[in-house]
């Protein structure tokens, strides 16, 4: 039997590079993860975690009505006049980290 087998698989290139950017902080190569991932499906006889959908629900256009829509605009011009606005980087920093986008 072979020391070893490979996986592949085909994933954005942006999540795999930060992804492998962590991964290097912590001096864990990008096969020792899935080695460890693969550990740990077999030990738990599933994923070691629980996939779930995100606590908040995201707005979508397609489901607010024209009412909702404009009470969602004050509500935001309303935060940024109250000096509670964030740049766009953090907004950037956000929607990688919740939606990995």
């Amino acid at each position: 039997m072979p020391s070893s087998a490979a996986v592949y698989a085909r994933i954005n290139p942006e999540l795999k590079e930060r992804a492998e950017s962590i991964l290097a902080q912590l001096g864990i190569s990008p096969s020792s993860a899935i080695q460890m991932l693969y550990s740990q499906i077999v030990l738990n006889r599933g994923l070691p975690f629980t996939p779930r959908l995100p606590e908040r629900q995201m707005l979508s256009l397609d489901t607010l009505t024209r009412e909702e829509l404009e009470q969602e605009v004050m509500r935001g011009i309303d935060s940024v006049n109250a000096g509670r606005g964030i740049s766009a980087d953090e907004v950037d920093r956000i929607l990688a980290e919740e939606l990995g986008i």
